[in-house]
């Protein structure tokens, strides 16, 4: 149990200000994370890694000459908001382009591809490469979907050390990737986690009995088994992971035996010789192996066994020297420090002076934007309701908090090009609503703020390019296809019907009327569908019939902006005429 803290609540925050105060030989502290403290070769690609805390060495111990340039830190087994790994990337970047890199988790998924279209439209190239190396999670025919667990280590190591030899982006992200692919991992529990300020674990272990298959995040295994000795544990973990090895396996792996958390260095050595052997009998060389904490739990009672098999090019980056707070291997130069004002300088964008017509639409976006939180927390105890018949219930809650937030963020730089306004209500809608919808909102809103920019004159044409942006931001983020039953299934009629009224010669006000009305109606027709995504999607038949609480937030939001403009409009039309008939009362 985590005994101690003032403020659970603060327990992140707090414990990377001390992992910064005891490492700033190593790291500065940025906002959202932590980046290397010594200097970085003008050029060379960033890998900026990062996930929830609560896993050190994970992640910020792993940041160093030879491994990660940056992390991204959220809250206690929570995936940093999308704002804290932009602000982390920016801060490392040093010219040569951003590789990010967490485990394969749906909300780290989001918040992290939010940061690299953010960072890529701002012409920081950056890519993403996600771990998922947990045998447990899917089927070797899926690949794509299992979680990263401990080989999230492997892939940094090589990633980083390919970083520091001076490979450019698109060196480094295959070298990762092929990483990836050759990485396995396998990790059992013997009893949960306990998160600061809880009574109790997440979950228990029934005695005599071992968890198997557990995730890092305090999630139990898959399914449990009496508990083993070690050397029947060691021949269940490296009979599974040779059975899921790549196609191209060569003889040559690193293995890493990795505690979770409580499990003792002497417990995890004992097991290591007992694993050592049965790979030397299977006719594998182990080189370089590593055994100890590297990725955990908190405290959780537990290991991991991962296994990389080697190719003479991996082997090679897996061998680089690395100087980092947690992980050391080989022998490096001394770094010089970084200036503390270049760190600052990273983190700080220049605000550009806004042209007029950018000023007075930036204002219209604040006054749109607190309709959306109107309309938002007149149907919030709806929206909650909705999603509560085959979802968790939060919908509405998650929508307000962000919406509030987006418009509070928008009112305090209005004024400012509506681009700056719309960046900086997105990420605060993204970092206060959290969960996939803050994480969509937000990257779709950022998106139309940069395609909207800072302009002399804008026309009907800007306007189209924002909706394709915004919808474009929502697709690659969500990966949702038309029938899965999402905010999708209401977003893409309401594009199509406003770019073939603009098309048409429609005025703005007009085609946002039409395009409202087919995003209404699109959402009501989703109660036909069953849910192909997210939490939903395991509750497929109690959803029938009902419609999607996301798609029918995005209709009356769309409907009541179209309104707003309608009345805006509206009255800028009746003081017109009121101007006219004072003119003509005074020429009479």
């Amino acid at each position: 149990m985590t005994q101690i803290f003032d403020n659970p609540a603060d327990f992140a925050d707090e414990a990377l200000d001390g992992f910064v105060a005891a490492n700033r030989g190593y790291v500065a502290r940025v906002d959202g994370g932590v980046v290397r403290s010594t200097e970085v070769p003008a050029g060379q690609v960033a890998l900026v890694v990062g996930g929830g805390s609560g896993h050190y060495p994970a992640f910020a111990g792993l940041v160093g000459p030879g491994l990660a340039t940056g992390s991204a830190c959220g809250n206690m087994f929570a995936s940093p908001a999308a704002g804290q790994v932009y602000r982390v990337a920016k801060a490392a970047n040093a010219g040569g382009g951003v590789l990010l890199s967490y485990g394969n988790y749906a909300g780290d998924v989001l918040h992290f591809g939010q940061a690299q279209l953010r960072l890529n439209a701002e012409g920081i190239e950056t890519r993403t490469v996600t771990v998922t190396d947990d045998i447990a999670s899917a089927p070797i025919d899926q690949l794509g979907k299992r979680r990263g667990i401990a080989g999230d280590l492997t892939v940094f190591k090589i990633a980083g050390a390919a970083a520091e030899a001076g490979l450019d982006l698109d060196a480094v992200e295959r070298l990762a990737i092929k990483t990836n692919y050759r990485t396995r991992s396998l990790g059992v529990a013997f009893d949960g986690c306990t998160l600061p300020g809880a009574a109790d674990p997440l979950f228990h272990v029934p005695a005599g009995q071992m968890s198997l298959g557990l995730g890092i995040h305090g999630e139990p295994g898959i399914s449990e088994h009496p508990m083993p000795t070690a050397s029947e544990l060691a021949e269940l973990l490296v009979s599974r992971l040779l059975d899921d090895k790549p196609e191209d396996a060569g003889d040559r792996v690193v293995a890493i035996v990795n505690g979770l958390g409580t499990v003792k260095y002497d417990e995890l050595f004992l097991l290591f010789g007992k694993v050592e052997k049965l790979l030397t009998a299977a006719g594998l060389t182990v080189v370089e192996p590593e055994c100890g904490e590297l990725v955990t739990s908190l405290d959780m009672s537990g290991l991991s066994l991962t296994l990389l098999w080697l190719d003479e090019e991996l082997e090679q980056y897996w061998a680089a020297p690395a100087d980092t707070p947690a992980f050391r291997k080989g022998s490096m130069a001394p770094r010089a420090p970084r200036a503390e004002a270049a760190i600052d300088d990273a983190e700080t964008a220049d605000v550009e002076q806004p042209t007029p017509a950018a000023a007075d639409l930036g204002r219209l976006a604040v006054e749109i934007l607190a309709q959306v939180r109107d309309v938002v927390v007149k149907h919030e105890e709806e929206l909650g309701k909705l999603d509560a018949i085959a979802g968790d219930g939060d919908h509405g809650i998650g929508m307000r908090r962000g919406v509030d937030a987006a418009a509070t963020a928008g009112e305090a730089v209005s004024g400012g090009s509506v681009a700056r306004v719309l960046a900086t209500a997105g990420e605060a809608w993204s970092e206060r609503a959290g969960g996939t919808s803050g994480a969509l909102w937000g990257s779709a809103v950022i998106a139309a703020g940069q395609s909207l920019g800072n302009r002399e004159a804008y026309a009907s044409g800007d306007a189209a390019a924002a909706v394709t942006a915004f919808v474009r931001a929502i697709t690659e983020l969500g990966k949702a296809d038309p029938g899965d039953k999402t905010m999708v299934d209401a977003l893409l009629p309401f594009r199509d019907a406003f770019l073939a009224e603009l098309d048409g010669g429609a005025p703005v006000d007009r085609a946002l009327a039409v395009a409202a009305a087919a995003a209404e109606s699109a959402a009501a027709r989703t109660a036909d569908l069953r849910p192909l995504k997210g939490r939903a999607r395991p509750l497929a038949e109690k959803s029938l019939g009902h419609p999607d609480p996301g798609a029918v937030s995005f209709g009356l939001i769309t409907a009541r902006i179209s309104h707003f403009i309608d009345s805006q409009l509206a009255t800028v039309a009746a003081a017109g005429e009121l101007s006219a008939t004072a003119g003509n009362g005074a020429q009479a």
